[in-house]
């Protein structure tokens, strides 16, 4: 006997003919119009990126966002039905440089500004309409045809607005700080877009002697994964509270701190304190070594030492280098070479004494601007080495450990090297290993952070634990970010006065109040986008001495055009009744992971300062869409599957119900 086998449905044909029907019955219009004017609900759509076609992974988003407006469509809910397209920024950029086989940003300048940014905006129109095609295979009901774009001139001059307000408050500001940046890209990281691209690599450690001045062949012990930051030492940080033990090994007494030394009390007859000598196995190879005895960190501070690489002529300009500070005008990085203190120090690896580069390192750059260190700054936007820096001048700083190590090893400065595995910061568009680079950005304070603290917990937070973690950000955040060198968003509407002795600048708050103040330019720029380079044409008149400010050439953190969109989408600028409508939003509902810091926290911060209100009662974050090893699903890490494939094999109905 033979048992018949029922024929497996079609199930994406069956899809299709049920989209068809959709469109010829016209459901999701009659859907609308027994809803209109009933009790509002309104859904604010966080926007996807129009930069490629979608992957399963998006699907089960929107899936979920359909799933709740379909549920208070049910309850004879009226709705917005606005769907969002995210379209500037560095992630478009990239994709355009590849289509045009572009190396560098100085590609960019070459082909032209203006026919450059046409073409960001060719890509985001075109994957826009791709995305909106899938959503529809989807079975996504949205109105199409008002989905907003973050490119869109009242997205950008709603932001102009929210920084005119933080301008007015005094929280808008230019300064140094050392950020992580990306050589590629030739942009610096904010400390949002930090926590996405980690990636685990092995990089050559070196342990490094810095022979003490005015002592007989005793040298500090400092151990560094990034051998190119020696060029750039200034200092050396040490824990006045943790016992450094005295090691001789061969013809060198090093100074090294003990691990877990703060369990550690215990001292041997002669009164010195014992423990577990804080040396890398790496220099534990190195042969046998003797310990003659201990002395607290305290009074190893404010001894001076030879550093590294004192023969470069940029470790002698005074007052640092390459933008010499007046206050700092009788040091040079040679002359600063000394032990300071720092707390934050610990036993747990390394040597216990940190080698400090302020034009390298973020921390080393606070630390150093509080004791009086100068800063020494290597590297170009390239990443490569700038002048005053001799055989390394012109060299990419990503290529040189191995060089930087042989020159140490040929002055008798190695110790040890070994191969290290650890995690290391990746730019998360390209995927280039970031280098840490004293800059100088435009920022936000956020010293108003308690403001936004108490809108944060006007919020409904699905999972409960949402407020907790966004409370953590907000209280250990920096200040924002907000510049990009690069050519492609939102173009900051600063404008700094051309006289250096004046140095005043002002934030433009609309298109109406730059027309009303432009002296030059208008008749270029009108017409139109506000973006580069257009709006780089014009000029006003400085408010201070009137003389001619001219428009600062960078663009905006991209999480300025996300998080406006309570304002913008809604009309905030051009209907403000309609705004009054639909504002707060119901419900956000996005991806938790990375949000908290990212979009959600860009919309809570603009909110605050524009209205002082949460821009939405309830956030529902969601998980991951992973892979079968538990990966995250990303086009850039190969393991995402295209939405189309998926949809023509088993059907979107399919991926809704999983």
């Amino acid at each position: 006997m033979y048992k018949k086998v029922e024929r497996i449905p079609d199930f994406p044909a069956m899809e299709r003919r049920l989209l068809a029907l959709w469109d010829e019955v016209g459901v999701f219009d009659k859907l609308r119009q027994k809803n209109a004017g009933k009790p509002r609900w309104s859904f604010l759509d966080g926007p996807i990126t129009a930069n490629n076609p979608m992957g399963v992974h998006h699907a089960w988003g929107r899936s979920l966002k359909d799933m709740f407006q379909r549920y208070n469509a049910m309850c004879g809910k009226e709705q917005r039905y606005q769907n969002g397209f995210d379209c500037q920024g560095l992630w478009v950029e990239v994709e355009v440089e590849k289509e045009l086989g572009f190396k560098s940003k100085d590609d960019i300048l070459s082909y032209g500004i203006d026919r450059f940014v046409e073409r960001c905006k060719e890509r985001v129109r075109k994957y826009s309409g791709v995305q909106t095609e899938q959503s529809i295979r989807l079975g996504y009901w949205m109105d199409w045809s008002d989905s907003y774009y973050t490119m869109s001139d009242e997205n950008n001059y709603t932001i102009w607005s929210f920084l005119k307000k933080c301008h007015q408050r005094d929280f808008i500001y230019k300064g140094f700080d050392v950020m992580p940046w990306c050589p590629r890209c030739a942009v610096g990281l904010s400390q949002m877009e930090m926590h996405e691209g980690y990636l685990e690599v092995k990089d050559p450690s070196v342990v490094v002697r810095l022979p003490l001045r005015g002592r007989e062949k005793e040298a500090l012990l400092v151990w560094t994964t990034t051998p190119w930051t020696l060029t750039s030492n200034v200092g050396a940080a040490v824990n006045p509270e943790m016992y450094y033990f005295r090691v001789k090994q061969g013809d060198w007494i090093y100074y090294a701190g003990a691990q877990n030394w703060e369990n550690d009390r215990t001292r041997d007859s002669d009164g010195n304190r014992t423990g577990l000598v804080n040396l890398p196995d790496l220099v534990r190879r190195k042969g046998p070594f003797e310990v003659l005895g201990s002395v607290p960190g305290a009074e190893l501070v404010g001894l001076e030492y030879d550093g590294p690489f004192d023969e470069l002529p940029a470790q002698a300009v005074m007052g640092g280098h390459p933008a010499p500070s007046e206050e700092l005008a009788d040091r040079s990085g040679k002359t600063c070479h000394r032990v300071i203190e720092w707390d934050m120090v610990t036993g747990s690896e390394g040597t216990g004494i940190v080698h400090i580069a302020p034009g390298c390192g973020k921390e080393d750059y606070e630390l150093c601007g509080k004791l009086g260190l100068v800063a020494v700054a290597p590297l170009d936007e390239h990443g490569r080495y700038i002048e005053g820096f001799d055989w390394l001048t012109g060299r990419e700083a990503s290529g040189v450990a191995e060089d930087i190590i042989a020159n140490l090893d040929q002055k008798n400065l190695l110790v040890a090297r070994e191969d290290y595995p650890h995690a290391y910061p990746h730019c998360w568009r390209c995927k280039t290993p970031v280098l840490f680079r004293l800059v100088d950005e435009w920022f936000i304070n956020m010293d108003w952070r308690d403001e936004i603290a108490r809108v944060v917990r006007d919020i409904r937070w699905i999972p409960d634990f949402g407020l907790d973690r966004e409370l953590d950000w907000l209280r250990n955040m920096r200040d924002w970010m907000i510049s990009k060198k690069r050519y492609w968003g939102l173009a900051l509407p600063i404008w700094v006065c051309e006289d250096p002795d004046c140095g005043h600048f002002d934030v433009i708050g609309g298109r109406e109040e730059l027309k009303g103040r432009a002296i030059a330019g208008w008749e270029k720029f009108e017409g139109h986008s506000p973006h580069r380079p257009w709006l780089d044409e014009v000029e006003i008149e400085c408010d201070k001495c009137g003389k001619t400010a001219r428009r600062i050439p960078d663009v905006g953190n991209p999480w300025l055009d996300a998080g406006i969109v309570p304002y913008s989408t809604m009309g905030y600028n051009t209907d403000r009744e309609y705004w009054g409508k639909w504002f707060p939003a119901d419900l956000v509902l996005e991806c938790f992971q990375g949000q908290f810091r990212n979009w959600f926290y860009a919309m809570l911060a603009m909110s605050t300062m524009m209205e002082n209100r949460a821009p939405f009662k309830t956030l529902l974050g969601h998980a991951l869409v992973r892979d079968e090893y538990g990966h995250e699903m990303h086009k850039s890490l190969g393991n995402a599957i295209e939405f189309n494939e998926a949809a023509e094999t088993i059907g979107a109905e399919i991926m809704r119900y999983l």
